[in-house]
């Protein structure tokens, strides 16, 4: 196909990294390729959409401009492409010539639903600014019951506007999420969200999702204060809306809290079981991960390395959170420590990261002459480990202390622990082995079949 159609083929190759691009936010590198496939094939719609949105993530809004002008001239029915253009003249300020737009696609489809929102909140914002404030001063309480008979009116012309239909009620809906707003916490510019649903906007951008003022300092202060007056107003306007909210809400968090089922997958490093694993969470949703394991109370998340073609390896470690310190930037410093091994049985995605439906592993038990060997080798096998670690020179020990702690003692009972004693996982962590046999040891239930591998990683070092 390559020798027969070469001008063709290098143009879909462009396409598809110029999504690939896209999707992951690197704008600039995508505005490059777009630009070298718009000059294989000037007039092609696709390349020239896909350049726009990179002029878009740039906010280089007076070229997306451009472009989406040159597309809607192609085609002069493409609402969506006029939608756009009015979103774009939003983000520079030119309200009018954006309610211009926008009511250009109602009148190619009176339908299209989302253009009927935008002129209703611009032009509800512009009534609101025009209103004459009184002089006089108003209690707590007659604002609430103002407010309240404002926002009943609202609904009421809204219901009587859409003909009765439910789905045109916007007023209780969140923006961010289209669902019933939920524990709500109002921005210093005096937008109110879902606090779940404003969190995870901050994570992408810090700049009110309404009005973009910037809302660095309010992350910073991370006062995220519920709005109780507008949460008691919108309980008793619109109580079944809020209520199934709720239920959902609810039904999140149970599943949240399942740890055999769907649990959330970092990837990154190996864990081992009692072995501290400290975390700097910097991707967005890797800062959504760890406030749900927080909020749900599990404070438990699975631990797997990287593995070409699967995304993450088959074993991995749950990690427990014993702190968690948040940076002003929304960046965290997540002090964990590795406890049960599992193995992945399915593996999944939930809003960006992977998930996996895991079964634990623990050591099989001996007993008897069986036993005895193991005590054997068990005994023969961590003399070793500490005669090792003790002819490393004294800087290297300091740092191997600072970073994964005092080598354990030797155990009585070395079945007492689901998995083993602790000084193997220690040396484990310590030794800078490949990650993949890193989880073959982790994924042993014989912990004669570990002190085998640990004795051999050993010898190989003393040689060496």
């Amino acid at each position: 196909m390559e020798k027969c159609f070469p001008e063709e083929i290098k143009l879909q190759k462009i396409k598809c990294n110029l999504r690939e691009r896209l999707q992951n936010r690197e704008y600039n590198q995508a505005l490059q390729i777009a630009n070298e496939g718009m000059q294989l094939a000037p007039h092609d719609f696709r390349l020239r959409s896909s350049r726009a949105e990179a002029y878009l993530g740039l906010q280089q809004f007076n070229e997306a401009l451009e472009d989406f002008e040159a597309m809607c001239q192609t085609r002069p029915l493409w609402t969506e492409g006029f939608f756009r253009k009015g979103k774009i003249f939003m983000e520079m300020g030119r309200n009018t010539d954006a309610l211009l737009q926008y009511h250009r696609c109602l009148t190619l489809d009176p339908e299209f639903t989302a253009a009927r929102e935008e002129i209703q909140k611009h032009s509800s914002a512009n009534k609101e600014d025009c209103q004459p404030v009184s002089s006089w001063p108003v209690s707590e309480e007659t604002q609430g019951q103002q407010m309240q008979e404002e926002m009943e009116q609202e609904a009421a012309d809204t219901k009587d506007k859409a003909g009765g239909s439910s789905q045109q009620q916007d007023s209780p809906l969140n923006v961010l999420s289209l669902n019933a707003r939920f524990a709500l916490v109002t921005t210093p510019c005096g937008h109110t969200f879902c606090k779940n649903c404003l969190e995870r906007s901050l994570d992408h951008n810090l700049r009110c999702p309404l009005c973009k003022q910037n809302l660095h300092q309010f992350l910073k202060n991370r006062k995220y204060n519920r709005t109780f007056l507008l949460e008691e107003i919108m309980f008793k306007l619109f109580p079944s809306q809020l209520e199934e909210r709720k239920q959902v809400h609810d039904s999140e968090m149970a599943e949240l809290s399942n740890l055999m089922k769907d649990i959330p997958i970092f990837v990154c490093t190996m864990a081992y079981p009692g072995v501290p694993c400290p975390l700097h969470v910097f991707e967005p949703r890797y800062r959504l991960m760890m406030r749900r394991c927080m909020e749900t109370g599990t404070k438990k998340f699975g631990m797997c390395t990287y593995e070409h073609g699967k995304g993450f390896a088959d074993y991995g470690c749950m990690l427990e959170i014993l702190g968690l310190d948040v940076l002003p930037d929304g960046r965290s410093y997540v002090d964990c420590i590795g406890r049960s091994r599992f193995r992945v049985l399915k593996r999944s995605h939930r809003d960006g990261y992977h998930t996996a439906d895991i079964e634990y592993l623990e050591d099989q038990k001996v007993e008897g002459a069986d036993l005895e060997v193991l005590k054997c080798l068990h005994d023969s096998v961590f003399q070793q480990a500490h005669d090792w670690f003790h002819r490393l020179t004294g800087r290297i020990q300091g740092q191997i202390s600072m970073q994964h702690g005092l080598m354990p003692d030797k155990e009585e009972d070395i079945q007492a622990s689901p998995d083993g004693p602790a000084w193997c996982w220690w040396l484990l962590s310590v030794l800078q082995l490949d990650p993949a046999y890193q989880t073959t040891v982790l994924s042993l239930t014989l912990l004669l079949d570990r002190l085998g591998h640990l004795r051999n990683v050993l010898e190989f070092f003393s040689q060496n």
